[in-house]
């Protein structure tokens, strides 16, 4: 998860949500004043911020408190440098992205899917960076979401263009008061247990499911791409994802995902006016203890250990078959650098200082409940076993054992969250669209859109 969401979240959040991302690519030089080199030539001297008073202008999310509390320490330890930024919803931020980067282009933003803005010379393209500050080092997993070929396609290979503040990953929360009401002591192991549960929680009075699947981003893509990831493997939905040649979402594993989908919306295991429902209103409704479940990203961690002590659990979505790999939505919570920004090196210093410095990732685990990108043997804070946080961190560990990591589904393309995957979601919900027609329609329009650019 378009966190994605980050696919991404306030509106989206997705997705985790969940986005990712030349430019004459400026690299680093000494300051983001002075004259700066190619990425394929960059300068000897690490970038920094230097000593002069600097404004950086920042286009964030609205509603997510990570990068405000980062930006706000980095000031804190870098005095000369304050902010100016501009937030909106994620679905504004789609539709805005391309205007804003060309129009009146940020130091950093907050990035939806990339493709087109890497096509179109948007992005700075980030390959000096990485090599002044040795993120080609990191474990190349983090940075793959985040590379693109020549041209903005395919995705997974190529050029870096983007920098994750962290890698967040979506799976299901749950109450653990209403879960005991019902008798569920552990997570369930397989998706068969999982519709058990759920039956029971309908049979209880209790909301099985609360998400939301209102306006211009539809929530529902959650559940539907842990269901793909029940029934089929990862990679054929990573490859459609990351636009390599041939690649289809509409093959049997997905359907038998979508098929499961509506079976839950006729069953009413989601709350009765679930397509009216924005994802401020789920997070209330459930921190407010309305449902049993909800799909959403590690993002929330932080917020809900102290929304509700002790009372979430976190697991990730089962397999249909016992025993079977465990996959998630996981991917950077994705920022990256206009190509005309006026000070990028000091944007590309703040982005590897969320990556190393001690405070940065404490606050990357304590606020935004997520494992902090950079250096495989870099400082982890520890965290209260008893804390969903903790939850999720270790199942992250499970992910990446699994090697089960996709980037979201409304990530495929710049449109297809807000103009196909939303408003066929919103459709099955109704009874106005047959899972069968949903992929069918989705496949033809990521084609067309494909073509189009």
């Amino acid at each position: 998860m378009a966190r994605r969401g980050r696919p991404g979240r306030s509106g989206a959040a997705l997705v985790i949500a969940m986005g990712t991302l030349a430019a004459a690519c400026a690299a680093p030089g000494g300051n983001s004043v002075q004259p700066q080199a190619t990425s394929a030539s960059p300068a000897s001297a690490t970038p920094t911020c230097g000593t002069a008073p600097t404004q950086l202008d920042g286009y964030f999310e609205t509603g997510f408190p990570l990068p405000k509390a980062l930006t706000n320490e980095f000031t804190k330890q870098h005095p000369n440098v304050t902010w100016d930024i501009r937030e909106d919803q994620f679905a504004v931020i789609t539709q805005n992205a391309p205007r804003v980067l060309a129009d009146n282009p940020p130091d950093l933003m907050r990035l939806p899917q990339v493709s087109e803005l890497v096509k179109d010379n948007l992005l700075k393209n980030l390959d000096g960076y990485a090599t002044a500050f040795g993120w080609d080092k990191w474990p190349a997993s983090q940075l793959e979401q985040l590379r693109l070929g020549s041209g903005g396609r395919p995705r997974g290979e190529g050029s870096l263009y983007a920098l994750g503040l962290n890698f967040s990953m979506t799976g299901v929360f749950y109450n653990k008061k209403l879960a005991a009401q019902i008798g569920m002591s552990a997570p369930p192991t397989t998706l068969a247990e999982l519709d058990e549960v759920l039956d029971k929680a309908k049979k209880a009075g209790i909301t099985p499911i609360l998400q939301f699947n209102g306006g211009a981003t539809g929530g529902l893509a959650f559940p539907l791409q842990n269901l793909m990831a029940s029934y089929g493997p990862t990679g054929p939905i990573n490859d459609w994802i990351f636009q390599k040649p041939g690649a289809t979402i509409d093959t049997p594993s997905n359907l038998q995902a979508a098929q499961h989908l509506e079976r839950w919306t006729k069953a009413g295991y989601f709350q009765k006016d679930v397509n009216a429902v924005d994802y401020a209103t789920m997070m209330s409704r459930f921190i407010d203890g309305q449902g049993l479940f909800m799909f959403n990203g590690d993002w929330e961690s932080g917020n809900l250990d102290k929304q509700m002590p002790g009372n979430v659990g976190f697991y990730l979505m089962p397999s249909a078959q016992q025993g079977g790999k465990l996959a998630a939505m996981s991917a950077p919570l994705t920022f990256g650098i206009a190509a005309n920004a006026k000070n990028a090196d000091c944007a590309a210093f703040f982005l590897d200082w969320v990556a190393t410095d001690k405070r940065a990732r404490e606050i990357g685990v304590e606020i935004g409940g997520s494992r902090p990108m950079g250096p495989a043997d870099a400082y982890m804070p520890t965290v209260a076993p008893d804390k969903v946080t903790a939850s999720t961190l270790a199942a992250g560990a499970d992910i990446a054992r699994d090697d089960g990591a996709m980037d979201f589904i409304a990530n495929a393309t710049g449109a297809i969250y807000a103009k196909s995957w939303t408003p066929q979601l919103q459709k099955l919900v109704a009874g106005q669209q047959t899972p069968q027609e949903l992929l069918k329609t989705v496949q033809e329009d990521y084609a067309g859109q494909l073509e189009g650019n």
